[in-house]
């Protein structure tokens, strides 16, 4: 009889606390938005810890990019609970998350204060120092998932589409062209298969989250409408915000301000304000909504508004994770979708290449300054193996050296 291989069969690797200080140290030093953080996971957890092959997190990657929610803290939780179990998933979000999350309640409780943070040297510098991170992850994949011509071609292709259609929407379309070429014009020898990952999840639980999933996104409307309560509604839009966004970051905005301002909950000038601020802190944008928690107006507000929110806007990213992990780790393996998963990994280079362009490097490199600073850091990650947080820490301290 074949075992199930979505049942735990084997022992965690890691620990828990392993895997919270490996999240936390990129929580407070990953800038540049959810494909710079998917660069930082790269150099991390496929260079220097080796937690996985490069084939099974370009999978993974590709996985959720396909998934509402936050996707550089979708593949975070995953590599947390491959690592270590439930306990890793939750130490790998907390890590990640919590550093920026706190940040931003302070500043909105008036704890921290905010004059031009965003726009400061440093901070332009840890912009400078993502170039780098995304470079070195797109030269990495590239030499292990394009080695060849068709595969080549599969990731140039995959990047004018995303430059094309500079969305989530072009993301998808991306990866779904991708795959359906990869399918019908590569080899089997051009499809050599990844180990299997063991995420600890059944079947029966992943339909188990999807049907949460899917009751709360219908129920917590009815239960606003129905009570008439603020509290509800702001939960009930934080948590469709999340629910309703493919890739993350600056997507989310728009439907949060759509949840928050016009109910009155947090005012137009607030929410810029903390907008601004998101923009110093490291980590995924989604910890937006822990600041809209904390200063709104209301029976939740403060610390516990702020914790509910930044739990209430993760929460669907997390659930459409656990209800897919296990049919997808299933099909992943299947000869028929092998020939296909060569050409996606592909795609996911292309898509990487891309956005190094666009929004990684425009956002950061505006001087010749810039491009030596980025090519410097490009250089210790590559020919001096420089551990990451270490030339991120160098490059915020010449960014704010060279603006003083």
């Amino acid at each position: 009889m074949t075992p199930d291989v979505n049942i735990l069969v084997a022992a965690p690797r890691g620990t828990p606390a392993e895997v919270f200080g490996a999240f936390l140290k990129l929580g407070l030093t990953s800038f540049g938005g959810p494909i710079a953080h998917l660069g930082y996971f790269r150099s991390e957890f496929v260079e220097r810890r080796r937690w996985l092959s490069d084939r099974s997190y370009s999978d993974l990657v590709a996985l959720c990019q396909f998934l509402p929610g936050p996707a550089s803290s979708q593949v975070g939780m995953a590599l947390g609970l491959g690592r270590a179990g439930w306990p890793g998933l939750l130490a790998a979000w907390a890590g990640f998350t919590l550093p920026s999350a706190i940040a931003l309640i302070l500043f909105a409780l008036g704890i921290a204060q905010y004059e031009g943070m965003a726009e400061s040297g440093w901070v332009h510098g840890l912009k400078v120092a993502a170039v780098a991170i995304v470079a070195q992850a797109v030269w990495g994949m590239a030499k292990s998932l394009c080695p060849d011509r068709p595969r080549a071609a599969l990731a140039i292709l995959a990047a004018l589409l995303t430059l094309a259609l500079p969305s989530a929407t072009g993301q998808i379309a991306a990866i779904i062209a991708a795959g359906l070429i990869g399918r019908w014009w590569l080899k089997p020898s051009q499809a050599a298969s990844s180990p299997p990952d063991n995420y600890f999840i059944s079947r029966k639980l992943g339909i188990l989250a999807l049907l949460l999933f899917a009751t709360l996104l219908i129920g917590l409307p009815l239960w606003a409408a129905a009570t008439g309560s603020s509290m509800a509604a702001l939960l009930e839009g934080v948590y469709r915000s999340g629910a309703l966004v493919f890739g993350g970051g600056h997507v989310v905005l728009p439907l949060l301000q759509a949840t928050v301002v016009p109910s009155g909950a947090v005012s137009n000038a607030d929410f810029l304000a903390g907008y601004g601020a998101a923009q110093a802190v490291p980590g995924p944008l989604f910890t937006f909504a822990a600041y809209l928690g904390a200063i709104a107006e209301g029976a939740l507000n403060g610390w516990t508004g702020g914790l509910a929110l930044l739990g209430m806007i993760f929460l669907p990213g997390l659930l459409v994770l656990i209800a897919a992990l296990p049919f997808w780790e299933t099909l992943r393996h299947r000869p028929g979708i092998q020939t296909a998963m060569a050409g996606i990994n592909a795609g996911v280079v292309g898509i990487l290449l891309s956005a190094l362009y666009h929004p990684v490097w425009t956002s950061a490199i505006h001087s010749k300054g810039d491009f030596g600073l980025a090519l410097a850091a490009f250089g210790l990650l590559t020919a001096g193996r420089a551990p990451p947080a270490i030339v991120v820490a160098l490059a915020g301290l010449a960014g704010w050296t060279m603006a003083a």
